[in-house]
């Protein structure tokens, strides 16, 4: 698909969803002003989208408005399609693409959460994980929905879950607490005799007889003495309501995803296009951006630091290619240069230092990453590693060369 081109596109439009196809772009009007009013105010030449991710996302850690909330889910779209797209063409379930961005883009805060700048290589190839787990998360879960019964879903609940899926359903908190009394009363009297729960099968007219007798022997302490008082026939009405509620909360029926929100502006399509691209390659698609986008970084990075090494005089290059070309040591270079071993090592940790900086500076300039001493610290290894490799080329001089 022809993805968005302009900052004030990538954080205030969201996908259209029709018949389970994305037809385009729509604008939220109360983000795009907001969004138009930032970029004014912005320096130039003008942040990029990696900037203005970051900076909504520390937004959103310190505000209780929602606006931040809403750029990053207009700025995430696109990930979450690509996640649910890839998933939908390789799963057969019954649901459709949209169903699995609806599925995703509504953990949205969870994934904001999980993400530690950090400790990741951006929000998009966190996002494009995190949605990625969310949707199998739940797909597993409703497949245990599909196995089990009402009546087994009933015994596996927690409490916590079981109260809220009343809650979800609609219920008072009078009613809430009769249900949770006869569904406690439920799991003490009826369980399966085979051990499998999965398959439990309704309680036949004893069994509801016996439990609604302990509900009514309890029901003043746990309910009220006002609570009605339960027949067998109005605790199969109750289980069978409570059966159905936990069904509803933990496999809720899916709304389109395009949907008008409640109070929302209206929008306007930015662009309409057509999916053209072969499905079964969709994976290598995906697979090939990132390395590609790993690549260009690899390749900054490695520019970065050339120019840095240009600036350096010839006797620090040669103490570079001795010490991480030839592998010396520092007292083996001290005899060589002649000088005292705590020379070479006072340089090189210089050397090393000048670096780092010129990393650092790359990495807050280009990445937007902020400097602590973890960043500092990975940044360090790879320091090493790169001197290991660049100086170990064969291409590269030799000490006795460098010194002509």
């Amino acid at each position: 698909m022809r993805p968005r081109q302009s900052l004030l596109d990538l954080f205030s439009t969201f996908l259209q969803f029709e018949s389970d196809s994305a037809k385009g772009w729509l604008v939220d009007a109360r983000l795009r002003r907001h969004m138009q009013a930032h970029l004014d105010q912005a320096p130039m030449p003008e942040p990029s989208e990696t900037f203005w991710a970051l900076y909504w996302h520390k937004q959103w850690q310190t505000e209780t408005a929602t606006l931040a909330t809403g750029h990053l889910a207009a700025y995430l779209q696109e990930v979450c399609y690509w996640s649910a797209r890839k998933l939908a063409l390789n799963l057969t379930t019954g649901q459709s693409l949209a169903d699995f961005f609806q599925i995703a883009i509504a953990k949205l805060d969870r994934v904001l959460k999980g993400f530690n700048p950090q400790h990741s290589a951006g929000l998009r190839s966190y996002a494009s994980l995190a949605f990625s787990n969310i949707i199998k998360d739940s797909l597993r879960l409703r497949q245990e929905v599909d196995i089990c019964t009402d009546w087994a879903l009933l015994h596996k609940l927690s409490h916590k879950r079981f109260v809220e899926s009343l809650r979800t359903y609609g219920l008072n908190a009078d009613t809430i607490a009769a249900y949770t009394a006869i569904w406690e009363a439920f799991k003490l009297l009826y369980a399966p005799t085979d051990g499998k729960i999965r398959k439990l099968s309704k309680p036949d007219a004893a069994a509801f007889a016996a439990i609604a007798q302990v509900y009514n022997r309890d029901r003043i302490t746990t309910v009220g003495a006002s609570a009605t008082a339960a027949t067998p026939a109005l605790t199969e009405q109750w289980l069978t309501t409570c059966g159905k509620a936990a069904r509803s909360f933990l496999y809720p029926l899916l709304v389109s995803a395009d949907a008008s929100a409640s109070g929302q502006e209206s929008g306007e399509l930015l662009d309409d296009f057509e999916f053209t691209f072969q499905e079964s390659s969709l994976g290598v698609v995906i697979a090939e951006e990132d390395a590609k986008q790993r690549d260009e970084q690899r390749s900054q990075l490695n520019a970065v630091l050339l120019r840095s090494l240009v600036k350096l005089d010839v006797q620090s290059q040669r103490l570079l290619q001795l010490y991480y070309g030839q592998g010396l040591t520092q007292q083996d270079i001290a005899k060589q240069l002649e000088t005292k071993q705590y020379t070479v090592s006072r340089r090189l940790t210089s050397l090393r230092q000048g670096l780092l900086d010129g990393l650092g500076d790359w990495s807050q300039t280009t990445l937007h990453n902020p400097l602590d001493s973890n960043v500092l610290n990975a940044m360090s290894a790879i320091l090493e590693d790169w001197l290991k490799v660049h100086y170990s080329h064969p291409d590269l001089p030799s000490s006795a060369e460098a010194s002509l």
